[in-house]
């Protein structure tokens, strides 16, 4: 019998709905799940407010029921640990569905792509030439190209103007070095070198060197002046943070190591941070975390560390 099943009978309410929610839960949680039953979830989540609800009132029975048998010392093949891994699993398995095909079902098809931690170099056409980032996706239309998601840098010394499609804007560039990053739904464009130009919402904006701008679901920022080094210093294996917030710093490092880093004290995430990391450091980079800010680390399978 199933410890879960009958630790929660009586505080889960008694619906199909919350017995299917904690069917998934159980299923993801098993070692047997697959990428099919991650989306097939996700789909799920999907059909209504009330099934979200019902599956993260399931995740927080799990965690409930950790708590429980922990008090109640339970053998050791059988602990907390087991219990909130399982939790943390779960809610890992819906955030890599998300980023786990960057451009959604278009970024299967795309001319190139990159795995997570990869980094490769295009050489689009006499004059152009891509840097890819890693998860990133990148299609050709017509003479331009599309940013599906992830993160380019693109050099063009061309007669023609190249485009750009990240989103809903067109980035146009002759004769510019820049980087264009597309990630959860928001765009950012920043010239390294030369000018350029980017079309957006019926917007013409023209840039030079040292200036980035950003739009997407919260519409177009303003351009300012950045430090454009610092914006591709990962084409030299560094990550560099000026004054972010840890939990900004958790965000882009998953993007680039395997497994997750998940930051459950928000308290923690809202710690400012200056800081340069080498994408070589970053298996260990919850230790540095911990022994620079405190953190409590707790390993689980999968390469999942939970922060605290």
């Amino acid at each position: 019998m199933n410890i879960f099943s009958l630790s929660t009978a009586r505080a889960t309410p008694a619906s199909p709905l919350h017995d299917e929610a904690r069917d998934w839960l159980l299923l993801l949680t098993s070692g047997r799940a697959t990428v099919a039953d991650a989306k097939a979830l996700k789909a799920w989540c999907a059909q209504s407010p009330e099934h979200a609800q019902a599956f993260e009132q399931a995740k927080t029975l799990w965690r409930q029921v950790g708590t429980a048998v922990e008090q109640a010392q339970p053998p050791r093949h059988f602990g907390r640990r087991a219990f909130l891994g399982g939790a943390i699993a779960a809610s890992a398995a819906l955030v890599m569905v998300g980023v786990g095909a960057p451009g959604g079902l278009a970024g299967l098809t795309a001319d190139y792509r990159t795995a997570v931690g990869e980094q490769r170099q295009v050489l689009l056409s006499d004059g152009v030439s891509l840097e890819l980032n890693t998860q990133t996706r990148i299609s050709r239309v017509g003479q331009g190209i599309e940013l599906l998601e992830g993160e380019v840098e693109v050099l063009a010394h061309v007669a023609q103007p190249l485009k750009v499609q990240a989103g809903a804007g067109w980035v146009s560039a002759a004769q510019a070095r820049f980087n264009v990053r597309h990630t959860d739904r928001n765009v950012c464009v920043t010239c390294i070198e030369g000018w350029l130009s980017v079309d957006v919402a019926g917007r013409t904006v023209h840039m030079e060197s040292g200036r980035q701008l950003t739009y997407g679901a919260a519409g177009i920022g303003a351009v300012e002046t950045v430090d454009a080094q610092a914006v591709v210093a990962w084409r030299e294996q560094v990550l560099v943070f000026n004054n972010a917030t840890l939990a900004t710093v958790v965000d882009e490092i998953n993007r680039y190591r395997p497994g997750m880093l998940v930051l459950l004290n928000k308290q923690l995430g809202q710690r400012r941070v200056q800081a340069r990391f080498s994408l070589q450091q970053l298996a260990g980079v919850a230790l540095l975390i911990r022994d620079a800010y405190g953190a409590k680390c707790t390993e689980l399978p999968g390469g999942v560390v939970l922060l605290s």
